[in-house]
């Protein structure tokens, strides 16, 4: 587990604008996808929450905790000023969430599988602070299949020293080996995005 500041501490300042032309390309589209799957009512929580790119999309009225650990992105989620409200920012890790078994009633996550240093740790925890039946929507860039697969696995060699970004993990099946119910995954640019829906 990181002790020290994540890799996104450094990278905060030029996060959004980096990602400016792909929210543009339809990564925004697919936010608003996986938030569109978040039941109305209920409490949220993002795990992942970076800098608040999710927060236009929010459901009217939500009520979240967004877990984040890095401070700098943090900081600039505060600022944004689509932030509802009722969204607590939390700074924790997706392996050791501070909040009680079931206290929500979904989870969400978005380009945030790709990143954690245990994977499978980090789903089970979302599996623990969901109630039982609740929605678990994940939207995880991925390892592709056939011999799109291989590029990934060798543009990992390069993404994981330099950002922490594993480009070939298959979070749909980590989320079914930490005990989440997947019952729906679609696959866009060429099975390299997914949105997976699942069940805790």
């Amino acid at each position: 587990m990181p002790q020290q500041p994540p890799t996104y501490d450094r990278v905060a300042p030029y996060y959004d604008r980096w990602m400016r032309l792909f929210e543009r390309a339809g990564l925004a589209r697919l936010r608003a996808a996986a938030l569109a799957e978040m039941p109305g009512g209920g409490l949220l929580i993002e795990v992942g929450a970076g800098t608040g790119a999710n927060f236009p999309y929010y459901p009217t009225g939500a009520r979240a905790a967004c877990a984040e650990p890095s401070r700098e992105m943090l900081l600039r989620a505060r600022a944004r000023p689509e932030r509802p409200p009722g969204a607590a920012l939390v700074r924790a890790y997706a392996e050791r969430l501070p909040f009680a078994d079931a206290t929500f009633d979904a989870g969400l996550a978005t380009l945030v599988f790709c990143s954690v240093a245990e994977p499978a740790r980090a789903l089970a925890e979302l599996r623990r602070v969901v109630r039982a039946g609740g929605r678990v929507v994940l939207l995880e860039h991925v390892r592709p299949p056939g011999a799109l697969g291989y590029a990934f696995d060798a543009l990992s060699l390069l993404t994981v020293p330099l950002l922490e970004d594993h480009f070939n993990r298959r979070t749909a099946g980590e989320a079914r080996r930490a005990g989440l119910t997947v019952e729906r995954v679609e696959s866009r640019l060429l099975g390299a995005v997914q949105l997976i829906v699942c069940r805790a």
